[in-house]
């Protein structure tokens, strides 16, 4: 408010303004502070792997993925419907980047959103069972209204992974939000999970009520940048 009536003072093209329209004036822009601030913190904590934006996003009809369905996922309302998005495809055909995207698209919404990278989220926890704030990561996950596990199925899950995976899904699942980004085709993640009973809970609550996102065509690493679009999204992989 300080910052915005100073300006105000030393403007060259001050217009007469009431007393009521100089404190909405002020009011305003401190609200726009706090918001841009808490956008800002939003965002440092997701943690995500790129700096990613709906509007660089590179829509091809050969990927089967076109505009339309990614400005539907933009405006956020699987998050509020407790909707998952499940995103698969080939390496290098930017599905990181999307989830990304739209991780960031929900955070200048307001809402709380966390990334990881699937393996080493797995890792972090194991740590956390054996240094006993195993319950404190998990009940920072819980509060997340979105979570965004990349690369899934990387690495099969071993007992204690594949017991934090279900207990992470049973938290989340009709309260919030997922989405899984994996190279590997969702008919394939009962033998990644592995023990069939725990599978198939697991898989039962992760697609019930999800989008699915199957991205097609060869890398985008391999394509020769003919244009500023793609070279925007290639240097993202460099």
């Amino acid at each position: 408010m300080h910052r915005a009536f100073k300006i105000n003072l030393e403007s060259e093209h001050q217009t007469v303004q009431t007393a009521d329209e100089i404190v909405a004036e002020l009011i305003l822009s401190e609200w726009e502070d706090r918001q841009n601030r808490s956008i800002e913190r939003q965002l440092k904590n997701a943690k995500f792997r790129y700096k990613a934006a709906i509007e660089d996003v590179f829509y091809d009809e050969t990927r089967n993925f076109d505009k339309n369905q990614m400005m539907r996922f933009a405006e956020c309302s699987f998050i509020n419907k407790k909707e998952n998005i499940i995103i698969t495809g080939s390496t290098g055909i930017s599905k990181s980047y999307i989830a990304s995207a739209i991780g960031h698209q929900a955070c200048s919404l307001g809402y709380r959103v966390m990334y990881f990278n699937t393996t080493k989220l797995f890792a972090k926890l194991k740590m956390a069972k054996a240094d006993g704030s195993y319950m404190k990561e998990i009940t920072k996950l819980e509060r997340q209204h979105l979570l965004i596990l990349d690369d899934f199925g990387i690495q099969p899950f071993d007992a204690q992974s594949r017991s934090a995976l279900m207990e992470i899904i049973e938290d989340r699942y009709g309260k919030t939000s997922i989405i899984i980004t994996s190279q590997v085709p969702v008919s394939k993640w009962y033998e990644i999970i592995g023990e069939k009973t725990v599978a198939d809970a697991i898989l039962d609550r992760i697609i019930h009520g999800s989008h699915r996102l199957e991205l097609k065509g060869e890398s985008l690493r391999k394509k020769a940048p003919s244009n500023q679009e793609y070279k925007k999204i290639l240097s993202l992989y460099k």
